[in-house]
């Protein structure tokens, strides 16, 4: 059965649906079965991030009206996903969503659910349809505090265990005082860190275009040691 996370965060532009579909294939090339779900309903972005828009026939709020099956919603891949829905609907609730999730977890070793940001009914559905969470932050004090609001909240939800990863940090504004260190990150969030991925820039290219992140990739190099740390190898938090 899947280890199904959360992913979520208080403000937007933290670089949630990039994370998952980072983490996402890196589990897979270790050789794990990765799942990623989009639930941010009108404001999906997977398929472009994963460079399947042209494939998407159906989305899971299709199966929610009973207008497909499961197992038709997946986009095959290194690592697969599934569409969130372009509109919202009132089917589009966490116990029809949660049906699709449980009936495709067995399949895979990794299931990531892609809230929205903030901590509205998207964010509920998502964490409520989880087992664990994933919280995103940027190392400024406004999305930390942010962070740590949408980790409590999932905490409250069910949420077991709640890890923090930190998103485009740099060293010298760190050391400047002009953004949070590491420490300040976890004392603002409240949460235990599970990584850090440095800022690159080259992966906001990579992003627009859904092409696949060189190996040498200061990110790409980040998420594969969060996904090691995910399988229970013991690897440093922080890229050398």
């Amino acid at each position: 059965m899947a280890e199904i996370y959360a992913v979520a965060s208080g403000k937007g532009g933290v670089g949630k649906s990039t994370f998952v579909t980072g983490i996402s294939r890196e589990l897979a090339l270790l050789g794990k079965k990765a799942l990623a779900v989009d639930c941010d309903i009108a404001l999906r972005s997977l398929d472009i991030l994963f460079g399947k828009e042209e494939e998407v026939v159906y989305d899971w709020g299709d199966c929610a009206l009973g207008r497909c099956d499961p197992d038709q919603l997946v986009i095959k891949g290194e690592a697969d996903f599934i569409a969130a829905p372009r509109n919202p609907d009132p089917a589009f609730t966490y116990e029809n969503l949660k049906k699709i999730i449980d009936s495709l977890a067995p399949l895979y070793d990794y299931v990531f659910l892609d809230a929205p940001a903030g901590i509205g009914s998207g964010f509920v559905n998502a964490v409520k349809c989880a087992e664990k969470a994933v919280v995103l932050t940027t190392p400024d004090p406004v999305c930390v505090r942010s962070c740590g609001v949408a980790a409590a909240e999932a905490e409250k939800l069910g949420a077991k265990d709640v890890k923090l990863i930190i998103n485009m940090f740099e060293v010298k504004p760190t050391v400047k005082k002009k953004l949070l260190n590491l420490d300040e990150c976890i004392d603002g969030a409240l949460v235990p860190l599970l990584g850090v991925i440095p800022l690159d820039r080259a992966l906001t290219f990579i992003s627009v275009t859904g092409e696949e992140a060189d190996e040498f990739m200061p990110s790409t190099q980040a998420f594969n040691r969060i996904a090691r740390r995910l399988t229970g190898e013991r690897v440093p938090l922080v890229c050398e």
